[in-house]
C-alpha cells in the first residue's frame, strides 16, 4: 500500500526534558559544540544514525530512555547549563550593539539557498553555504538580520553512483514537520501565508515557515499548499529545477513574496522593519520591485503615493546587491515577453509600469531581437550599493557590467568588493587559531596526524557504503584504502567545468607515479556534485571514478558521493593540503580553501578568488596560471591552459609539497618546515578568512551607508532626486570641457601646479556638477588609470563669461616623478548620490589630434 499523506508525530518529552525541544529547534546547535555533545550523550549510536539531527534523534528514542534521562541528575544539570547558555546567547547585546546608533534597525537578507545544516538541506553549494554562514555570524555578532528564502520540498538532490561511475540523483521528500522549522503564525494562531496574483486569473499562495538560526530568524516560503493549483503547488519543489517559467515563478515568490513575508513577520513579532535589503545574487532581485510597489500604493500609512521614478530612488537607497557570478553564462536570463506577461496589468505587480520593469533588466547594447531580461543587471539597477566577493572578483564584475556605466573606464564602475569569510565555529575542528602560538611543533603535528587518521576511518566507512550501493560484492580492499601517515590532498566542490575536477587526470601515468611514489606517496580524497542537467559535469565525475576504481591506485584515490555539509565538516580538518584549480578568473571566491585553512591545512591553488589576494609563499603554494588577460576562453585556449597548469600542478606536488611534508626531524619525526607553514596559516590566514571580518565589513561599508541613505531619501527627497536626475540626463549633452591649461608643463615633486579648465554647463549650475583633475602614469596610448590617479578638485573662479562658459581652477600635486598624463572631468554632483558615476554621465576634453573625436556623454541607462 502507498500512503496518501504524511503526518509528523513528535515525542512527548517528560517535563524535565522540555528544554531539549527548544534546543533542537534552534539551529545554534549546529555550531555550538556543548549542545552537540549534550545530544550525542543521549544515545551515541542513535546520534550517528540520525545524521547528527537532534529532532530525528529525539523522535527515535523509546519512552523508557526518555524516562531514564528525566531521572538522571547529571544529564539534567548539563541540560540546564546548555539551555541557560542558549538564553544568554539570544538575549545579551552583541558586537553590533556596541557599534553606535546609526546602524540599520534591521537588515533583510534574501538568498535562493541557505546552507545552515544538513538537517535543513536547502542548499546546493558555495552560495548557500555562504548565506548560512552569514546568518550564523549575524547571530554571533548580534547583527539584526532577517533571512528570507524558499522551502524546497525535495531540497537539491542526494547523489549516488552507478556501477560504471555515472552520477544518479535522488530527491527525497522533505516533510516540514520533520525539519527544525515552525510555521509562522498570526496572533490568532493561523498560519501566515502570502499570495501573488498571476496571469490568466491564477494565484500563487505560500505558507511561511521560520527556522531559528541562533537569534536570527530565517523565513522560508512554501508553495506546497492545497489552496494552489498543481502547477503553482510545485513552484518550490526543488532547488534550481524546471524550465524558464518555473524558475521565474520561484524568483517572483522569493523576491515579491519574500518582502511580504518580512512585513508579516515584523508585524506578528513586533520586530523592527528592515531599513536595508540585501540581495544575495540576482535570483532575489524582484524584491526591489515589490518595495517600489509599496511606495506607489502606500495603503494605510497615510503617505502620498510616489511615482515610479521617485519610488525607485527611495528603494535604491536602501538596497545592497552582491554578485557571485564571474561569467555571463551564470546569470539568470528570461525572455522579455515572459517578463511582460507576468508584469502586465493582470500580473504580479499591476501598478508598476511594465515598460519600466523591462527597462531595468535589459542589457545595454544588445541588438534588437536578441535582448534578454538579465536578473543581475536588474539587481544592479535596483541597488544603490553593489559588491563582488573577492578583490579579483570585484575587478571581474566591474569589467563584466561596465556597459551599465557608459563613458567610464571599467575599473570605475561602482561595484566594490567584500571578500567572503567562513563561520569558524561551524568549520574549525580541534586546531584553534590560538594553537599557533601556544602549542609546540610536536603537539601541533600530533593533532594534525590525529585528524588525518580520523578522516581515513571516515573515508573507509563512506566508501564501503558507496561500493555496496554500486553492487560491488567483494569489499575487503576497502580496509586498505588510504594510509594515516601519507600526505593527504582534498578536493571537494560543485562540478561545473571551470572548476576542473579532472585536471589532476590530465596525465594519468604521472598522477599514478605521484600516488605510488615509494618514498613520498600522495593520496587524494575527492567529492562533488554535478548539476542534474550538466551532462558534461557527470562525465567528469565518471572519468575520475573510473580512474579511482583501478585496483592499482584505489588505495590512494577515492571519490566520495553525496558531498554535503556533514561530510565537509569531517573532510577539511583531515586533509594536509586543499587543492583548488579553477580556470582563472572564474572562481568568484572559493571558500572551501578558507575552511581548510581554519584547520591548518595548506592551500595549493591557482591564484583566483580569495587566494589571489591573500596568498603568501611561506604558508601555501600557487599553481602558476597560463591565463593571458584578454585572451578568450575558447576550446583551444582552455586545452592549452589545462596542459600547462596540470604540468605545473604535478611539478609542485613532486618537487615542493611532498618533499616538505616528508622532510622529518630525525630526533622526533616532526616535519618542521611543514608545521611552520601550518602555524603561519593559522596565525596569518585564520583571522582573515573568518566570517566575522566579512560581516563587519558589510556592516560598516555597505549596511551603515545604506541606512544613512534611506533616512536621507525620504519621500520628498526621493521626488526631488528623481526629478534632478531626469533634468541632468536631459541637459547633459550641452556639458563639455572646452580648454585645459596649466601654468607649467614641468614641475618638481612636491611643488603643486595650477590647472585651469574652461567648462560649458549649459543650463546646469556649478553646484550640480563636480569638476576634477586627474593625473597619473600613462600607457603608450596616453591612457591613464583612474584608480591609480591623483585627484584634485577644481572650483569655479568667478561667474560665466559672455558665452556662458565657466573657468575652473585648482592645484594638482603629483605624487610621483617621471612623465605623467593629466585630464579634467566633469561629473554630476548631488549629496544623495551613492557614487559620482551613478548616472553613467561624464564630460572630458576632446583628445588632441584631428581624428580623435571627443568621448560622447552617456545616455540614460
Amino acid at each position: 500500500m502507498k500512503a496518501i499523506r504524511r503526518i509528523s508525530v513528535r515525542p512527548a518529552l517528560p517535563e524535565p526534558l522540555r528544554p531539549l525541544h527548544e534546543l533542537a529547534l534552534n539551529l545554534r546547535w549546529s555550531w555550538h559544540e556543548p549542545t552537540r555533545r549534550l545530544f550525542a550523550s543521549i544515545e551515541p549510536g542513535a546520534w550517528e544514525e540520525s545524521g547528527h539531527d537532534p529532532l530525528r534523534l529525539l523522535g527515535a528514542l523509546p519512552p523508557e530512555r526518555l524516562a531514564e534521562l528525566a531521572r538522571d541528575p547529571d544529564f539534567l544539570a548539563r541540560l540546564t547549563d546548555v539551555h541557560r547558555e542558549l538564553a544568554r546567547a539570544l538575549n545579551e547585546p552583541g558586537w553590533y550593539q556596541g557599534q553606535g546608533d546609526q546602524l540599520p534597525s534591521a537588515v533583510a537578507y534574501f538568498s535562493p539557498e541557505f546552507g545552515v545544516t544538513d538537517a535543513l538541506p536547502q542548499y546546493s553549494g558555495g552560495l548557500g553555504i555562504l548565506a548560512g554562514d552569514h546568518l550564523k555570524t549575524g547571530s554571533d555578532l548580534g547583527v539584526p538580520l532577517i533571512g528570507v528564502g524558499l522551502l524546497y520540498r525535495h531540497g537539491y538532490f542526494r547523489q549516488s553512483l552507478s556501477r560504471d561511475g555515472w552520477q544518479k540523483e535522488h530527491y527525497p521528500v522533505l516533510d516540514p514537520g520533520e525539519l527544525p522549522l515552525e510555521p509562522l503564525r498570526e496572533r490568532d494562531g493561523s498560519t501566515v501565508t502570502v499570495s501573488l496574483t498571476l496571469p490568466e486569473g491564477r494565484t500563487l499562495h505560500a505558507a511561511v515557515w521560520r527556522a531559528r538560526v541562533g537569534r536570527v530568524p530565517l523565513l522560508l516560503l512554501d508553495s506546497h499548499l492545497e489552496a494552489n493549483q498543481p502547477t503553482e503547488r510545485e513552484v518550490t519543489d526543488r532547488l534550481y529545477g524546471g524550465g524558464a517559467e518555473h524558475r521565474l515563478l520561484q524568483e517572483l515568490l522569493l523576491g515579491i513574496g519574500g518582502v511580504r513575508a518580512v512585513r508579516a513577520y515584523c508585524q506578528v513579532e513586533g520586530h523592527p522593519e528592515p531599513e536595508v535589503f540585501h540581495t544575495n545574487e540576482g535570483h532575489a532581485g524582484f524584491l526591489g520591485l515589490e518595495r517600489v510597489r509599496e511606495l506607489m500604493e502606500p495603503g494605510d500609512t497615510g503617505a502620498e503615493p510616489l511615482e515610479f521614478p521617485a519610488a525607485l530612488e527611495a528603494v535604491r537607497a536602501g538596497t545592497v546587491f552582491t554578485t557571485h557570478t564571474p561569467v555571463p553564462a551564470g546569470i539568470d536570463r528570461f525572455a522579455p515577453e515572459l517578463i511582460a506577461r507576468y508584469f502586465g496589468p493582470e500580473g504580479v505587480l499591476p501598478t508598476v509600469p511594465t515598460h519600466e520593469v523591462l527597462r531595468l533588466g535589459v542589457e545595454p547594447g544588445a541588438p534588437d531581437g536578441e535582448q534578454t531580461f538579465n536578473m543581475a543587471v536588474m539587481g544592479l539597477r535596483l541597488a544603490g550599493r553593489a559588491n563582488g566577493v573577492s578583490t579579483l572578483h570585484g575587478r571581474v564584475s566591474r569589467q563584466m557590467f561596465a556597459s551599465l556605466w557608459p563613458g567610464f573606464d571599467a575599473e570605475e564602475a561602482p561595484i566594490t568588493s567584500v571578500t567572503n569569510g567562513v563561520h569558524a565555529p561551524t568549520w574549525a575542528a580541534e586546531v584553534p587559531a590560538e594553537a599557533a602560538g601556544e602549542w609546540d611543533d610536536s603537539r601541533l603535528w600530533e593533532v594534525r596526524r590525529g585528524l588525518r587518521q580520523r578522516l581515513v576511518h571516515e573515508v573507509r566507512d563512506r566508501l564501503r557504503d558507496s561500493a555496496r550501493a554500486r553492487g560491488m560484492a567483494e569489499l575487503g580492499w576497502v580496509e586498505g584504502v588510504l594510509d594515516p601517515e601519507v600526505l593527504t590532498v582534498g578536493f571537494a566542490r560543485r562540478v561545473p567545468s571551470y572548476k576542473r575536477l579532472t585536471l589532476m587526470l590530465r596525465d594519468p601515468e604521472r598522477l599514478t607515479r605521484l600516488l605510488l611514489h615509494p618514498e613520498r606517496p600522495v593520496q587524494l580524497v575527492v567529492a562533488g556534485k554535478a548539476h542534474p542537467a550538466d551532462e558534461g559535469g557527470k562525465r567528469l565525475i565518471q572519468e575520475l571514478v573510473r580512474y579511482a576504481d583501478d585496483p592499482e591506485v584505489r588505495h590512494r584515490i577515492v571519490f566520495l558521493p553525496d558531498y554535503g555539509m556533514d561530510m565537509a565538516r569531517r573532510l577539511y580538518p583531515g586533509c594536509d593540503v586543499w587543492l583548488n584549480n579553477p580556470l582563472r578568473p572564474l572562481e568568484a571566491c572559493g571558500t572551501s580553501g578558507m575552511k581548510a585553512a581554519l584547520n591548518g591545512a595548506l592551500n595549493l591553488s591557482v591564484l583566483d578568488g580569495w587566494w589571489d589576494e591573500w596568498y603568501e609563499p611561506d604558508f601555501g603554494w600557487d599553481i602558476p596560471t597560463a591565463d593571458v588577460e584578454g585572451e578568450p576562453l575558447d576550446e583551444a585556449g582552455v586545452e592549452r591552459r589545462d596542459d600547462q597548469e596540470a604540468a605545473a600542478l604535478y611539478a609542485l606536488l613532486e618537487d615542493h609539497v611532498a618533499p616538505c611534508f616528508y622532510d622529518r626531524d630525525p630526533a622526533d619525526g616532526v616535519p618542521v618546515r611543514w608545521v611552520g607553514r601550518v602555524r603561519r596559516t593559522l596565525e596569518r590566514l585564520g583571522p582573515k578568512v573568518r566570517a566575522e571580518r566579512m560581516l563587519s565589513e558589510y556592516v560598516h561599508r555597505l549596511y551603515a551607508p545604506a541606512a544613512e541613505a534611506v533616512r536621507a531619501v525620504d519621500p520628498a527627497r526621493a521626488v526631488e532626486l528623481a526629478r534632478w536626475k531626469d533634468r541632468v540626463r536631459a541637459l547633459w549633452p550641452s556639458v563639455r570641457v572646452d580648454h585645459v591649461e596649466s601654468a607649467r608643463e614641468s614641475v618638481e615633486l612636491g611643488v603643486p601646479m595650477t590647472v585651469r579648465a574652461r567648462v560649458e554647463l549649459g543650463e546646469l549650475t556649478p553646484d550640480e556638477v563636480e569638476v576634477r583633475c586627474l593625473a597619473g602614469r600613462v600607457d603608450g596610448a596616453d591612457r591613464l588609470s583612474p584608480t591609480d590617479a591623483v585627484r584634485a578638485p577644481l572650483k569655479p573662479r568667478g561667474g560665466p563669461d559672455l558665452e556662458g562658459r565657466w573657468t575652473y581652477e585648482g592645484e594638482l600635486n603629483p605624487d610621483r616623478t617621471g612623465t605623467l598624463g593629466y585630464t579634467v572631468r566633469v561629473l554630476p554632483a548631488h549629496p544623495l548620490l551613492a557614487h559620482p558615476g551613478e548616472l553613467g554621465l561624464l564630460a572630458e576634453p576632446a583628445p588632441e589630434g584631428p581624428e580623435q573625436p571627443a568621448r560622447p556623454g552617456a545616455e540614460r541607462h
